[in-house]
This record gives structure tokens, sequence and C-alpha cells, in this order.
């Protein structure tokens, strides 16, 4: 049996663990009658059932799969953080060239390997053709503020989110072909710190990390989740080119990005006095809810592995 195999059955039986825990409370505690939080645990587990099984059809055809999975995940963040932001019509050109530009571009030249631009295209190109395209429409109201939020949309939603599947284009010696498990690693760790610093938070918080911005993060949950998930990524050294301590290193740290970026993300969610980014995903909100973490620790996690781990570290 192949390691992605493996990797895929373990994570079904934790689903599938967690979804007879789910039904039992739905028995015995809440008595098959509503309720609130063991209603939003079985949806939040149904729709990880979804996800993680997309997640497996796009592995099941390799790199292509994974670079139209996530181009998809960018169309879709990027339509809800411009939701959020305010724009005129002025605004409609340069949107349109991050829609259908910039966007289906950084993914081809993801997918055709070019790291040398597609490392730079859209936060040194768009970055500066993206105000062009807005000047040249003379409407100066709010400009700073409505062309920023375009560029930024453009770098979490697409940049940023566009270095995951960039992960099966590494040159790993001894690793290749197996870029796809380093995406694995990076979803399971960020994603179990999310779910842990919930659960830590909701047993031991007490001190809250930001009240205003995100009221239900706690130290207590952050250090506990970030803590269990580095322990986690260690253990899943297996599925990496790491060692135990190299893969509890770089778990951290991206454990630790994906907690600032959720924060980000949250600043910007009550800016626009909104709590969620959509409701696309049952139980968990929009797409941004779910990859806010990921937006902020796929190009760290990814640069740390080209350069550490990388063919040209060794040259």
């Amino acid at each position: 049996m192949s390691t992605t195999a493996t990797l895929f059955l373990g994570i079904f039986g934790v689903l599938l663990f967690a979804s007879a825990v789910a039904h039992t409370l739905h028995l015995t505690v809440a008595g098959r009658r509503p309720h609130g939080v063991i209603d939003n645990l079985r949806d939040r587990i149904n729709a990880w059932w979804a996800m993680v099984g997309l997640v497996a059809l796009a592995f099941a055809f390799g790199k292509t799969g994974v670079i139209v999975l996530f181009g998809l995940l960018s169309l879709l963040a990027l339509r809800e953080f411009v939701t959020l932001t305010h724009t005129r019509r002025s605004d409609y050109l340069a949107l349109a060239l991050a829609f259908y530009v910039a966007l289906p571009m950084q993914y081809l030249l993801v997918w055709i390997e070019w790291y040398g631009l597609y490392s730079i295209f859209i936060p040194v190109y768009g970055f500066l053709l993206l105000p062009i395209v807005a000047a040249l429409r003379a409407d100066a109201t709010h400009f700073l503020d409505r062309i920023a939020c375009v560029q930024w949309a453009l770098m979490l939603a697409v940049f940023c989110l566009s270095h995951v599947p960039a992960l099966v284009t590494l040159d790993i010696p001894g690793y290749e072909g197996q870029g796809i498990l380093l995406i694995a690693f990076l979803v399971i760790v960020v994603q179990s710190s999310d779910v842990l610093q919930y659960v830590w938070g909701k047993l031991f918080g007490k001190r809250k990390v930001a009240p205003t911005l995100s009221p239900s993060k706690t130290w207590e949950g952050l250090l506990g989740g970030v803590l269990s998930s580095t322990a986690l990524g260690a253990g899943l050294w297996w599925i990496t080119p790491f060692t135990p301590l190299q893969a509890a290193v770089i778990a951290f740290t991206v454990n630790v990005m994906g907690f600032f970026g959720g924060l980000v993300m949250s600043a910007i969610k009550r800016d626009h006095g909104v709590k969620d980014w959509g409701h696309l995903i049952a139980g968990h909100g929009g797409v941004l809810d779910r990859l806010d973490s990921v937006l902020f620790s796929a190009p760290v996690f990814f640069h740390m592995v080209r350069y550490l781990f990388g063919a040209q570290s060794t040259q």
C-alpha cells in the first residue's frame, strides 16, 4: 500500500471515530433534539468528510488535480474577499484582470513549474499593474483604499494559496515524485492546529489573546493547540523528507504563522462588520474562513522546504 493511501486511510479512520462520537452525543446528550454546540459539531464533521473526499479525489489526479483544486479554491476565496470590499465602477477592469488574467496565469506558471516567474508575478507585476489600470479610469475617490483591497485579495487568495500546489513542483533529492505528501503534511498540521486550539480553548481557555478581534482565541488554546499539532507534525515525519526533529520545528513554525493568519483575517472581518467570509461550508463559514491559516503558512512552508531541502540547497 502506498504512503498516500495509508495516510488517507488513517484520516478516514479519524473522521469515522469523530462521526461516531458526534452521533453518540446527539443521542445521549441532545436526546435527538436540536442542540447548538452538538449540531455545529456534526455540521463541521460532515463538512470535513466532504473536504477530505474532495482532496483525496484531487490527489488521485496528481499534480494537475491539486492545481485545478486550489485554482478553484482561489477563485472562490478571491470572490469572497472582493465581495466584502468597497469597489466602484471604475475598479471593474482591475477586478477583471485579477479574476481572468492574474489568477489563471499564476496557476499556469505553477503548472509549468516556472518558479522564477510565479514567485514574483503577482507581488511585482500584479501589484504595479492593478493601480495603473485603476488610475487610468480617473476616479480618485478613496483610491488607495480601493486598490489596496484588490491587491490584498489577489495576494492572499491567489498568490499565497498557490504555494500549496506549488509544493508538488519542488525538486528534493531522494524525495522525487512525492511532493503531494508535502501538501498533506501542511494541510493536516495547520488545520489540526485550528481544531486543537478550539478544543484546548474550550477546555481551559481563560485569557483572551485579542478579545476585540477574535473572542474565541485564548492563550491556553493557542499554546495547547500549537504544541499538540507540533507533536502531530513530528509524528508525520515519515511522509516527508524531514527528520522527526525537523518536522517538529517546521510544524511549529507553520502553526504559529497559521494562528497569525487567522488573527489578521479576523481583523479584516471585524473591520467590515461580519462574522464569516461566507456560508459555503456548513459549520465553517466560507472558503476563507477555512483557509485563513493556510494562506499565511503556505508561502513560509514552501520556502523553508525549498531552501533547506531542495536541490539548490546542495549546490
